[in-house]
């Protein structure tokens, strides 16, 4: 670690942890309650245990976003971060946010749009961090070297800060509530934050494997230019049938097909600069995460999105444990996976433990990986049949339910294997000491003290 404000990012990514572990355990009661429907209804019902899930999902990932950028921006931009005590501020400000939101959900407040459910003070809570944010790292940035890397990040976080706008616009047409609902969701997730994973990730593969910074940086302006071209109007998907313009079928039918290419290209993008690479870099788990997120992203949002992206099939499937299978597994791959790989990268430096515990953390990324794969499938095929039943025989929501019960077990199954390698992860970057270190192919146990 070359600069010492770098150290705000431990603060943003033990916060992210914590939430981590929320949220996967949030996740593992949910799917217990697809099992067994009357589990906790009274003292916690679904609908909230489901928004404490996918909200602490999301935050846990912009913490570990923004936590990256403060520890990457520094080593890109060859400065200080401007103002440690700003980041300080923000963190105090999202963890404030986050738990009033959780306190506001348990007593029964809440907004009612799916994702956005925050009161209205957490919202613009939300938005004065994103500001401070904003202001720190663009302060930090056009004080210092600039580079490709810096400034796709930049875009992405920049543009997915003003996205949020969105966020605070409820009109009474449900239609055009759903339209600014859909600016807020999938612009960040199918544009924005694929700006952010493509820049992060060229920054870990840069450091991991050595390859020249000429050829990181074409690479990356590429896959930017291809997420930025389907994703934009590839929302369009998501119009089909919320009452729009019927030639929304055709334009996001298109464009949302063009959305595998950046995945693909960042696939081809990690493996070929470790083909490429030079060096033997000692953190073996952080390369194992990188290559496993570009991967598993690739099948997640490219491959499962394609399975039902075409308004033809679309108009059966929508709705269905399908979509439920292709959220699990391209969230995991996207952004879950990236965020690993940076924890793993950086905590052995911040936390000057290198080397640290690598098997265990390679155990972790087989189990929640194995475990959300095994999940994806058996929610496709869940999915498959809810379809083929519900939509095209004609047969009762709850009928068709019951039929699905023997999948939502197996379901279960999985994200017991996720949770445990969730936990396995956090003690294995956390918790380890130096004496119980063990890395790969070392003589000893502690080699490099």
């Amino acid at each position: 670690m070359k600069y010492q404000s770098q150290k705000v990012a431990l603060a943003y990514f033990v916060c992210a942890m914590a939430l981590f572990g929320i949220q996967v355990i949030g996740g593992l009661l949910a799917g217990w309650i697809y099992v067994s429907p009357n589990f906790l209804s009274e003292l916690l019902p679904f609908n909230i245990i489901r928004m404490i899930h996918t909200n602490a999902l999301i935050v846990w990932l912009l913490l570990g976003f923004f936590g990256a950028a403060y520890f990457l921006v520094p080593e890109e931009s060859e400065r200080e971060i401007y103002s440690t005590k700003l980041a300080y501020i923000q963190l105090a400000i999202l963890m404030i946010g986050t738990l009033g939101a959780v306190g506001s959900y348990l007593v029964g407040i809440h907004g009612g749009r799916e994702f956005l459910e925050q009161p209205l003070w957490v919202k613009f809570g939300i938005l004065v961090a994103a500001l401070i944010f904003l202001f720190n790292i663009s302060m930090t940035v056009l004080a210092g070297k600039k580079t490709a890397i810096t400034n796709v990040l930049l875009m992405g976080l920049w543009l997915l800060s003003l996205l949020w706008v969105f966020a605070f616009i409820n009109p009474d047409n449900l239609s055009l509530d759903k339209m600014y609902w859909w600016f807020v969701v999938h612009l960040w997730v199918e544009a924005t934050w694929e700006l952010v994973m493509a820049a992060i990730l060229a920054f870990l593969l840069l450091k991991l494997t050595g390859v020249d910074r000429e050829v990181v940086e074409k690479w990356l302006y590429v896959i930017v230019a291809t997420a930025l071209f389907s994703g934009i109007l590839g929302t369009g998907h998501h119009f089909y049938w919320i009452g729009l313009p019927g030639y929304w079928q055709w334009v996001g039918s298109i464009f949302s097909t063009f959305e595998v290419v950046p995945f693909f290209l960042m696939m081809t993008f990690a493996f070929v600069m470790v083909w490429k690479g030079r060096k033997n870099h000692p953190n073996k788990a952080a390369l194992l995460w990188s290559l496993g997120s570009s991967t598993v992203a690739f099948f997640g949002a490219g491959v499962w999105g394609f399975l039902h992206t075409l308004h033809g099939v679309n108009f059966y499937s929508h709705g269905t444990q399908i979509t439920a299978a292709h959220g699990h597994l391209s969230f995991y791959g996207a952004y879950v996976a990236l965020n690993l790989a940076v924890f793993t990268y950086a905590m052995p430096m911040l936390r000057n433990r290198e080397p640290y515990n690598q098997v265990l953390n390679m155990v972790s990324f087989w189990l929640m990986t194995g475990g959300m794969a095994f999940m994806t499938f058996v929610l496709t095929f869940a999915g498959t049949i809810q379809t083929h039943m519900q939509r095209v025989v004609g047969d009762y929501y709850m009928d068709v339910q019951d039929a699905l019960s023997i999948f939502y077990l197996m379901r279960f199954g999985a994200g017991i294997a996720v949770v445990v390698g969730a936990i396995l992860f956090i003690y294995s970057v956390l918790v380890v000491r130096k004496s119980e270190v063990i890395t790969p192919g070392a003589a000893n146990p502690v080699a490099g003290e």
